[in-house]
């Protein structure tokens, strides 16, 4: 059987793939399909989650084995078919790529061709530009200014002085002296 999985994202408003995948092919090959759709670097740890009809995250299946409680199935990638998992038209799943961020496509296995086989997954339809893998600029923003060292890393300014206080910007703040007293910080 053949499975037909849409891709979308909510960062990017004309963004769609199209996924066709052997239905016994594994969330590895999924994986791998959806980053060579996007062209994205395989270097990055990503989870699949089969969601409900709210996309609320119920089952997550692993790139790599996790040590978690015996309570719970775990799922690795590499080593879970599709059809283990999913078999209905509609159902629901996010591909977090971006684990720090938490950024994610949605998928939805559009459809199920039954009587066909795929030896490989292929991308069948594609539309807009994907997101950026990764949002590194605020870490590149704090690697470029700790190479100038000191508290300059940090967005300080090194001539730092109790005068660059402003007492009236500061009762605006509703701040009281006892504030600052019970240790609030």
């Amino acid at each position: 059987m053949i499975y037909k999985f849409i891709l979308l994202s909510d960062e990017v408003d004309n963004f769609m793939r199209e996924i066709q995948i052997d239905s016994e092919a594994t969330f590895m090959e999924l994986h791998d399909a959806i980053l060579d759709s996007v062209k994205y670097g395989k270097d990055q740890i990503t989870s699949f989650f089969v969601c409900n009809e709210d996309w609320e995250k119920e089952q997550e299946i692993t790139q790599i084995e996790m040590d978690t409680s015996s309570e719970y199935d775990n799922y690795v990638m590499d080593e879970t078919k599709l059809e283990e998992l999913l078999s209905d038209e509609g159902q629901k799943m996010l591909f977090v790529f971006d684990m720090m961020n938490e950024r994610s496509f949605f998928i939805e296995l559009r459809e199920t061709i039954p009587g066909m086989d795929l030896p490989m997954a292929k991308c069948t339809a594609s539309k807009g530009t994907a997101p950026k893998q990764i949002l590194d600029d605020l870490f590149a923003d704090l690697a470029a200014a700790s190479s100038k060292g000191g508290d300059a890393a940090f967005g300080f300014e090194e001539d730092f002085n109790d005068d660059d206080f402003d007492e009236e910007e500061l009762d605006d703040l509703n701040i009281s002296d006892d504030y600052f007293s019970e240790q609030n910080f």
